[in-house]
């Protein structure tokens, strides 16, 4: 008997995926949440808890971006219009943000008790290793300004190994700080609250000729529950150390340092890059930015932040927009061995965007 075999061809059925589409869209959304909001995290720290907010995926295949606040300011209020700049975004994408806030800084922070001892500006550097290791980050690439930058030199100097750069906003590394200037306005050493809210608020506007960014940090400041605290930071900033940084002994990674023209903090900061390794530092001296560049000035910031990173061998493809195409950017030596000034060059309009940044091997005093 003749068997006859028949080819028969079954289509198989694949089970719809039911939510596959609507699970993809929610860890899009999440992730952007994460990216835009942050994670924030209380730390703590063998002198106490620290309010961090971190944003991105944790990956620690390169070094964080870790930031520290000033004196009237937390770190969205500080940090927030550089790090959600347009043109930042190709940075933060590649990199794990952490914002650190001073203690008792952060926006909603109760106010502390009558006679508490604020910590030393040595003690909040001490706190930091904890944090990288909360997040296990072994290395990070430090952003300032003014207490922060001061801090963040502290932690760099203890800890030389954990960070691979310093971009320092407004640095002085004298124990004097403000005094000098600020004893015109009141006295240091006798605050009360309603006088210490006013030098505050004259001091937003001594930073920044920009009424809307003045008028808001006033209403955030008049309208925080924490002022004591803020008034705390203030004396213990002005009751810091030298850092006691010369040639010899100075930071080990290479650093940025950033001041507007005509702050209060441009002698200051011009005096640090004197004592700072020239063939690993450079000097930005930014036009029409007051004292706070890193809020009316972001995208000059952003874009020598990127020629920053791209000098430690970070994004080396990253593209250059903004300080490239520059009419009449002016790069002047400030450094020689006599400490005499030296030639300049200029980058013409014509310049290829994406180029790198001009070897360090002397400190660069940038004008934009």
């Amino acid at each position: 008997m003749t068997t006859e075999m028949q080819e028969i061809a079954i289509t198989e059925e694949k089970p719809l995926l039911t939510g596959q589409a609507d699970t993809t869209k929610d860890a899009e959304l999440a992730a952007r949440i994460l990216l835009d909001q942050g994670q924030e995290h209380n730390v703590e720290t063998p002198h106490g808890v620290l309010h961090v907010t971190l944003h991105g995926t944790r990956t620690t295949r390169r070094p964080a971006i870790l930031t520290f606040h000033d004196v009237g300011l937390d770190s969205k209020s500080c940090f927030s219009p550089l790090f959600k700049f347009e043109e930042m975004q190709e940075i933060v994408k590649n990199f794990t943000l952490i914002h650190i806030d001073a203690p008792g800084q952060e926006e909603g922070a109760a106010a502390y008790p009558t006679g508490y001892q604020y910590p030393s500006m040595e003690t909040i550097a001490e706190m930091i290793p904890a944090v990288l290791q909360f997040f296990n980050f072994r290395t990070v690439i430090g952003v300032g300004v003014g207490a922060g930058a001061y801090i963040l030199s502290k932690f760099t100097l203890a800890n030389p190994d954990s960070v691979e750069g310093l971009v320092l906003i407004n640095i002085d590394t004298n124990a004097r700080g403000w005094i000098d200037w600020a004893a015109q306005k009141v006295c240091l050493f006798s605050f009360i609250p309603p006088f210490f809210l006013s030098f505050i608020q004259d001091y937003m506007e001594e930073l920044s000729s920009n009424t809307d960014l003045v008028q808001s940090h006033r209403e955030r400041i008049s309208k925080a529950s924490n002022l004591i605290n803020i008034e705390l930071l203030w004396k213990t900033y002005n009751s810091r150390r030298d850092l006691n940084i010369d040639r010899n002994c100075t930071f080990k990674c290479p650093v940025m340092l950033v001041v507007g023209d005509q702050a209060p903090y441009e002698d200051a900061a011009v005096e640090c890059n004197s004592k700072l390794d020239p063939t690993t530092t450079s000097f930005l001296k930014m036009a029409d930015a007051g004292g706070l560049p890193q809020l009316t000035q972001p995208a000059k910031l952003t874009e020598a932040f990127k020629y920053f990173i791209q000098g430690m061998g970070y994004m080396a493809s990253s593209c250059m927009t903004r300080l490239s195409r520059s009419r009449t950017t002016s790069l002047s030596s400030s450094y020689s061995m006599d400490g005499s000034r030296s030639r300049s060059r200029t980058l013409s309009q014509g310049s290829q965007g994406g180029q790198m940044p001009p070897s360090p091997s002397q400190t660069m005093e940038v004008s934009c």
